[in-house]
């Protein structure tokens, strides 16, 4: 987990714990990995540039499915 997306992990996976979680060091995606935090959902990639606009993406990337 890089760029400080640890306590975002560990926030959504309780909050949302119906969900599978998965977590891994590396996707193959440097170039976006080394802009910004990212998470790869379903094939769907969800980005930000900080850690705290990630986990308000992904809140709402879960909301609306």
């Amino acid at each position: 987990m890089k760029n400080g997306t640890k306590p975002v992990y560990k926030l959504l996976k309780s909050t949302y714990a119906e969900i599978k979680w998965k977590k891994k060091d590396c996707l193959g995606n440097c170039k976006t990995c080394k802009r910004e935090c990212f998470v790869l959902i379903q094939s769907d990639i969800v980005s930000a540039p900080t850690p705290e606009q990630l986990q308000k993406r992904l809140t709402e990337w879960i909301e609306a499915r």
